[in-house]
Order: structure tokens, then C-alpha cells, then sequence
């Protein structure tokens, strides 16, 4: 039987697009730290309202190129840190240490995730200067052999996903999940989300491999 694939709605940026998320079966949550982002929250600011969301998806801090201080002030708010930089093994190691860690990289030739101290990995569009939510489709025949070659830890695909184009992707990848930002946003607006796109998105996933 195949396992169901998760799925991660990032790019959150306000209590309402948490709910529309969570009631539509999302599993985990992303919220963007990184001031360079166009989807850039404060953890101060979303923290009073992340504990009364209801549900259990994860609730994901992605930060890009922190500070071991930066990562440890945060932390607490949040289930799982995902670092979207260029982040050393030793701080991945240091950020490890404090709790859940996913690591995400863009996905190039010689991809070697195993020295990152990382509880899951996710994979992304390899745009020079970009970390992630640029809405270009990752290489999905270089990410389904990069799944079947690194079997652990589980594998978040990432990278120009949509309602449209995440099925396949995702029969094609065999990842254990799949995450998804500027795909399910309001047209020319990053820091809001389509609910409607929302649940299209993750009732493709959810279809996958029903009746199989």
C-alpha cells in the first residue's frame, strides 16, 4: 500500500490563510522568517496566534542563513526549523541539537544532504539568489532519482507545484511530501493564499493513490 503524501502550505503570513489551510488537510504549516522574503513574518508578531489554530499540523519556522542566537529566540514558537540558506554543518548541527530539523537545498547535480545533521529534506528549484516560492517547476526526473537514491530521511518536493501539476509530480517523485508557496497564492499577491487553490492543491495529494 502506499503511504499518503503530506503536504505543507508555506508562505502563511496571516491567521486566516493558517485556518483555510488546516481545514483543508494541511500537515504542516511553513512561516517565512527571512526578511528577503516577500512573504517575511516576525515570530513575535504570529506567535499570541499559532498556539489556538487548532488541529496538529506542524507549525514550520524557515529561516534562511541565521544565527545560532537568531534560531534559539525563535525556536520555541514553532514544531520544526527549516534552513533554506547556505547554512554549515556545524550550525545545522547546533540548530539540531535544539529540536527538529528539516534543511532544504536546491536540487543540483552533486547534492549531498548527509552531512547536515537533518531529520527531513527538501528539495527546491536550483534559481541562482532565490530560496525558494520563485513558482519554477523543479527538474521532477533529477528529484525522482534523487528520491530513489537517498531513501533517508523523508524527502519534501518543492519547487513550481500547483493543483494542476502536483499529482504528477508527485506519482512521478514518490517524495514523502510535498510543500507549496506561490502556487496557491491570490494572483499578484504572495502574502495571500487562494482557499479555493488551497483545497484544490492538497485534494489532488490526497487523491493520489485512492482506490489503489
Amino acid at each position: 500500500m502506499n503511504a499518503p503524501i503530506r503536504v505543507k502550505i508555506c508562505g502563511i503570513t496571516n491567521r486566516d490563510d493558517a485556518l483555510a489551510a488546516i481545514d483543508a488537510g494541511a500537515d504542516a504549516l511553513g512561516f517565512n522568517l527571512f526578511p528577503g522574503s516577500k512573504r517575511h513574518v516576525r515570530a513575535e508578531d504570529i506567535s499570541p496566534w499559532l498556539p489556538g489554530l487548532g488541529g496538529n499540523p506542524l507549525k514550520v519556522a524557515v529561516m534562511v542563513n541565521p544565527s545560532i542566537e537568531e534560531i534559539l529566540r525563535v525556536r520555541p514558537a514553532f514544531d520544526i526549523l527549516q534552513l533554506h540558506g547556505q547554512e554549515t554543518p556545524a550550525l545545522c548541527a547546533q540548530a539540531a541539537a535544539a529540536g527538529p530539523l528539516w534543511k532544504a537545498f536546491p536540487l543540483t547535480q552533486h547534492l549531498d544532504p548527509s552531512p547536515f545533521h537533518a531529520d527531513a529534506i527538501l528539495i527546491d528549484s536550483s534559481i541562482p539568489g532565490a530560496f525558494g516560492g520563485t513558482g519554477s517547476l523543479i527538474d521532477l526526473d533529477r528529484a525522482a532519482q534523487f528520491v530513489r537514491s537517498n531513501p533517508a530521511p523523508p524527502i519534501w518536493l518543492s519547487g513550481g507545484l500547483n493543483p494542476a501539476n502536483v499529482a504528477g509530480a508527485a506519482r512521478k517523485v514518490r517524495p514523502f511530501g510535498v510543500d507549496v508557496a506561490s502556487g496557491v497564492e491570490v494572483s499578484g499577491d504572495p502574502r495571500k493564499k487562494n482557499h479555493l487553490l488551497i483545497r484544490d492543491f492538497i485534494a489532488a495529494v490526497k487523491n493520489i493513490f485512492s482506490g489503489t
